[in-house]
């Protein structure tokens, strides 16, 4: 075994010969250089793994080659392994494990597959892939996952954010945080791994929750009525270059399906989301305890209780399909309500109201009458507490109780009619 005091000046010297060779250094033990017959030389450091006695195996990890890397630069890193050696650890099998280590997109790829295609509704799962497919693996894909950097993160979350798209981007970074607990979890990161998530700040974003008034209600039932009796009046979008062409005919109506309206209707009584209503069947309704049994929603299987408006509605409906709301294709649930709703809500003045909206009402009505949030998030098929809160302002718990009856009492003796509630303040008496 030869050995030599590794320099520049006699690694330069050393000569190729028929095979490959390795000259080890006097000084630093497992520090070496190996001479190719290619000329090539590369610097390399020996050392024993695990607990460094004769049972553990020898490893040799390549420093880098001679000319690029000096030979004092490449004894420091040699005494650098060899010292994280002897604590325990491991370099060769370190940088094995980096260039094995999965890349962010074929991490995401097994996100998608176990954790979210499994568990959550096909519209999430299709809403994700968009996510994947446009911004995360363009621009971070091919990173290996342990490798993405908070900076990298940020970058991208500032980019899709001001180009205009906020609350994509705040989806994007929520996608990407799961992806990394799913990692952590699968034991593919370790788990003291610092997410590069968790602190980019996310954007802020307006509140979209709306809630119908009793008015409002009013007028939307007053034109689903009309809707599938008389018709409502057509009317030509003036945005549509044919509409402008087509002769007026005052007496023009669309009279509209029962389903469609049943479907509106039903929107309203369960809070349940679109698709629970669109793609409900006939075999999920148990109409002797009055359920719906949803084999698949956003947050997985859950169970609806319906109240009796909702379950009349049901009950009323002729089945023209295996789905509760049929469409054009009785082997195929409908697709959306959109042309409908847009002409109730254009009918009954209710510019901006989304169907989605319909849910918020349903929560706000029941938060406004007192009811606990636990039991409004049970109805709504919420499994996070935190997505119930939103309808909080709304709760009239005690505290609000106490608020009115003060507020009533004020206002009667403002009003001169004090009811019994009223305590009168008494002055103090000076003493002289």
């Amino acid at each position: 075994m030869p050995t030599a005091r590794l320099t520049k000046r006699t690694v330069d010297a050393l000569k190729p010969a028929a095979s490959r060779f390795t000259v080890y250094d006097q000084e630093l033990p497992g520090f070496a250089v190996r001479v190719f017959p290619s000329g090539a030389k590369s610097y390399v450091v020996e050392y024993r793994a695990g607990s460094g006695g004769r049972g553990s195996r020898n490893e040799r990890l390549t420093l880098g080659p001679h000319g690029v890397l000096a030979t004092e630069e490449a004894r420091r890193l040699a005494r650098e392994k060899l010292t994280a050696a002897r604590s325990g650890e491991d370099p060769a099998a370190k940088r094995r494990a980096d260039r094995e280590a999965p890349t962010l997109a074929a991490v995401a790829e097994q996100w998608l597959a176990e954790a979210v295609a499994p568990k959550l509704a096909s519209g999430t799962a299709a809403l994700y892939r968009i996510y994947l497919d446009k911004h995360i693996t363009p621009a971070l894909g091919t990173r290996k996952v342990g490798e993405v950097t908070f900076a990298d993160v940020d970058r991208l979350h500032r980019r899709i954010g001001e180009g205009g798209h906020r609350i994509t981007a705040n989806r994007v970074l929520a996608a990407l945080s799961s992806i990394y607990t799913f990692a952590i979890r699968r034991q593919i990161l370790p788990r003291a791994f610092e997410v590069p998530t968790r602190h980019v700040e996310r954007f802020g974003e307006e509140a979209r929750e709306r809630y119908l008034t009793t008015e409002e209600l009013q007028r939307l039932g007053a034109v689903l009525r009309e809707a599938e009796t008389i018709g409502l009046a057509w009317s030509a979008d003036p945005n549509k270059a044919r509409s402008k062409h087509r002769a007026a005919d005052e007496n023009a109506r669309t009279v509209y399906s029962p389903h469609v309206t049943a479907a509106v209707r039903l929107l309203l009584f369960t809070g349940c989301r679109l698709r629970e209503i669109l793609h409900l069947r006939w075999a999920d309704v148990d109409f002797e305890r009055g359920m719906l049994f949803l084999p698949t929603s956003k947050t997985g299987r859950r169970a609806v209780v319906l109240n009796a408006p909702a379950l009349a509605i049901i009950e009323g409906l002729p089945r023209a399909s295996a789905y509760v709301v049929a469409g054009n294709d009785p082997a195929k649930p409908r697709a959306d309500l959109a042309k409908p709703w847009a002409a109730f809500t254009r009918a009954a003045e209710l510019d901006g109201l989304r169907l989605h909206d319909l849910r918020h009402s349903f929560a706000s009505v029941g938060a406004g009458g007192g009811m606990g949030l636990p039991i409004i998030g049970r109805l709504l098929g919420h499994t996070q507490a935190s997505t119930t809160q939103r309808y909080a302002h709304l709760h009239a718990d005690p505290v609000k109780r106490a608020s009115d009856r003060i507020g009533a009492t004020i206002a009667a003796a403002l009003e001169g009619t004090p009811s019994g509630d009223v305590v009168p303040i008494r002055h103090a008496r000076r003493t002289a």
